[in-house]
């Protein structure tokens, strides 16, 4: 028999009990069947009965009184955020597919002695990127050089712009030279650059392009030696070309030129383009935390590179600090990589005069090794 104090101390600890499971924080329990717990004799002096004489009346008829029963409460379902900077990094790039569609001929630009320009389109994920190319004259196969312009306000940017005079030597040189409009330069379409990510796309995209067309006897591209091909990037260009040879290490690639190159290093490049844009570009990627920043920049993965790599930056370059130049010289040696380092002593951001034509006779050494 349980006394009254000993009940009062079942009832405690019962409450005890109760109140500590609700203590749980955040720990999805799985509901489960609660015992049924026999109703406990509860014991207490009663009064001593006095019989009563009682007439015969109706058995009083027991009343159900509804007790509500335990409602169970879902438990919120887990939802997993995607990580925005995912389809950014290194590994994203190489894990995906490049090419579909093909390189069209819009119209003749130029005739030269040597050579011929024209206006080009082909599809990169879902845009239209144009350009131009510059066809040799003479000859069946020629070396392929991508070519890739630096960052020139697009309100301004003209197909045939400011690097048509490296284009142009190239071709009087015996190379076939494509050079693409990235993405959000007229009259290519707009879309996702991010990092320059896109730009990179579009290049990947036309050297997957190449090397399906290259292969039809009667196509656009059928002059173009597939198994030769090089890369030259200016500024912004050069930054493209870092990303594209690291996500890209083909053997076709023989070769890539960095001209007053952006870094691999996207912290660098985004705190210049702050200040560039007065704040306005830059603040998606300035907001990646560190691991994000890592597997987005190319400087993390030099180890992929398989393309000799060739480095030219003047020391007065008041647009792309020179000392980035010597960062990466001094990563790829770190790593044995093949390259060459040249600095050019007193030259603004775009080489001009004989500092400029040395740029190009060492260029033409470079893809002619």
């Amino acid at each position: 028999m349980l006394d009254g104090q000993t009940v009062a101390l079942w009832g405690c600890g019962l409450l005890f009990l109760l109140a500590g499971c609700g203590q749980g924080r955040g720990v999805a329990v799985p509901p489960t069947t609660l015992p049924i717990v026999p109703p406990t004799a509860v014991f207490s002096t009663l009064p001593t009965a006095t019989i009563t004489a009682v007439s015969p009346t109706a058995t009083p008829t027991a009343t159900a009184t509804a007790i509500a029963s335990a409602t169970s409460t879902p438990f919120p379902t887990a939802t997993v955020t995607p990580d925005p900077y995912q389809p950014y990094t290194i590994d994203a790039l190489v894990a995906r597919s490049y090419g579909g569609g093909e390189l069209e001929i819009v119209e003749t630009l130029e005739e030269t002695e040597t050579f011929t320009r024209y206006l080009i389109r082909y599809p990169s994920d879902g845009l239209t990127i144009y350009g131009f190319m510059n066809v040799p004259h003479e000859g069946v196969k020629f070396p392929l050089v991508v070519l890739l312009h630096g960052y020139i306000d697009p309100a301004v940017y003209q197909t045939v712009d400011y690097t048509r005079r490296y284009a142009d030597a190239l071709a009087d040189a015996g190379f076939f030279v494509l050079h693409p409009n990235l993405r959000g330069f007229p009259p290519s379409d707009s879309g996702d650059d991010r990092f320059r990510v896109g730009l990179a796309v579009d290049v990947l995209n036309l050297l997957a392009i190449v090397q399906t067309q290259s292969q039809d006897p009667a196509g656009t591209l059928r002059r173009v030696d597939a198994d030769n091909i090089y890369m030259w990037g200016h500024s912004m260009g050069g930054g493209v070309a870092l990303r594209v040879a690291v996500v890209n290490p083909a053997d076709y690639l023989r070769g890539v030129v960095l001209y007053g190159a952006m870094s691999g290093d996207e912290r660098w490049n985004y705190e210049r383009i702050q200040v560039w844009s007065e704040g306005q570009n830059g603040a998606f990627e300035l907001a990646a935390g560190e691991e994000a920043l890592t597997a987005v920049s190319p400087i993390n993965h030099l180890d992929r590179l398989q393309a000799p790599i060739s480095i030219h930056h003047s020391d007065a370059d008041d647009v792309v600090p020179y000392g980035w130049s010597v960062d990466l010289c001094e990563r790829l040696a770190a790593l044995a990589h093949p390259v060459d380092c040249y600095t050019y002593h007193a030259q603004p951001h775009t080489f001009n005069g004989e500092q400029d034509r040395l740029f190009m006779e060492r260029v033409g050494r470079f893809f002619g090794d």
